[in-house]
């Protein structure tokens, strides 16, 4: 018993040690029900955290102690919704949330100011918060299998988007301050209900 319990010490102390050096946390596939404490003890040191594929419904309010987290992939979980203040996590540029239960998004959201990529396919969502507008850094946009009825009029504003993708939603119309979006290349709206839509050549 000695000898398994110092192992798993070591194990642990020497996993801990690596994801220090390399900033990198994954638990993909790890049958995880409750978010890892022990990441949270390493909070300036973690920079790109993956969950996917694991079975967590709440995320806490503590991961705001990740101040130089900048990649968090949390797809494929049962996560109904995000903390309120997840705007401190001011060096995220990318986030994955395919695959989950998330219904609405906070306002905080647009706190995100060097976010790039946000992609949270295959959710429940009903609308964008208007505060979205102030991700000026995004280039790319997922909201694909959702139960979006339009999308915010803020959307114009995200100035660097260059791939939007919102198939399968309830939308019925865009918004006209999408015309705005000059470095728009890619824009998906497949199994909607939109009308007859007119942008300049740069789509594809």
């Amino acid at each position: 018993m000695g000898c398994c319990a110092s192992q798993n010490v070591d194990s642990k102390a020497s996993r801990i040690a690596r994801w220090r050096s390399t900033g990198i946390v994954a638990f993909r596939d790890a049958k995880l029900k409750a978010f890892p404490d022990e990441v949270l003890d390493l909070d300036k040191a973690v920079r790109t955290l993956d969950l996917t594929h694991n079975k967590l419904v709440d995320i806490p309010m503590e991961i705001s102690k990740l101040i130089n987290l900048q990649r968090l992939v949390l797809a494929d979980n049962l996560v109904e919704r995000l903390p309120m203040n997840l705007g401190k996590l001011q060096s995220l540029k990318v986030m994955t949330l395919d695959g989950n239960r998330i219904a609405s998004l906070p306002d905080e959201l647009g706190q995100l100011v060097r976010l790039e990529r946000l992609s949270i396919s295959d959710n429940i969502l009903t609308c964008l918060p208007e505060t979205i507008g102030s991700l000026r850094n995004l280039s790319l946009l997922n909201v694909s299998n959702n139960k979006l009825k339009t999308l915010p009029e803020s959307i114009g504003s995200c100035f660097s988007l260059e791939e939007l993708q919102a198939n399968d939603n309830l939308i019925e119309d865009l918004p006209a301050s999408v015309c705005n979006l000059i470095h728009l290349k890619s824009l998906s709206l497949n199994n909607n209900s939109v009308g007859q839509v007119i942008f300049s050549s740069n789509l594809v």
